[in-house]
């Protein structure tokens, strides 16, 4: 098994599609990339923590590519959207991609420079790549928090 670890924007949406994929074994949200150990979501709502809210996704490789995973990545939110995702303003919802491995950090810019060429977006895509932080997971009321309502995806 594997991990990847996004940031685009609320996790709850983000989550939601990432378990629905075959050889996703596990998905948990959370908080990473900022400097205060173990925030709370009151702490991260501030926007003072310098953490984005995230979704670790736990995959089986041979059922799932970690490049179909950054595609989905890609395909959920606006990565030109500097801070923010739709209503939901702040760095908390940065686009953010974390990498586990030097593997992964290689597909991720790569797919990330090939989807600038491509023309899809007018604007530069902002989103961030880094090396896989602490991360810090979220309170149980946030883990799956649309199949708690019965949803499927987000609305927004």
């Amino acid at each position: 098994m594997e991990k990847a670890t996004f940031g685009a924007g609320c996790f709850w949406g983000v989550e939601a599609m990432f378990r629905k994929v075959d050889g996703v074994a596990s998905t948990r949200v959370g908080y990473a990339g900022g400097a205060l150990p173990n925030p709370t979501y009151q702490d991260v709502c501030t926007d003072q923590t310098g953490h984005a809210e995230v979704v670790e996704v736990v995959f089986d490789p041979k059922q799932t590519s970690y490049e179909m995973l950054v595609q989905l990545f890609w395909d959920c939110h606006d990565p030109t959207q500097l801070n923010r995702q739709g209503p939901d303003v702040g760095a908390q919802y940065r686009s953010v991609i974390f990498y586990h491995s030097p593997e992964q950090e290689k597909i991720a810019r790569a797919s990330k420079e090939r989807l600038q060429q491509s023309g899809r977006f007018h604007r530069p895509i902002v989103t961030q790549i880094e090396p896989a932080p602490e991360f810090w997971e979220a309170e149980e009321y946030h883990q799956q928090y649309l199949k708690k309502l019965g949803q499927d995806s987000c609305q927004i």
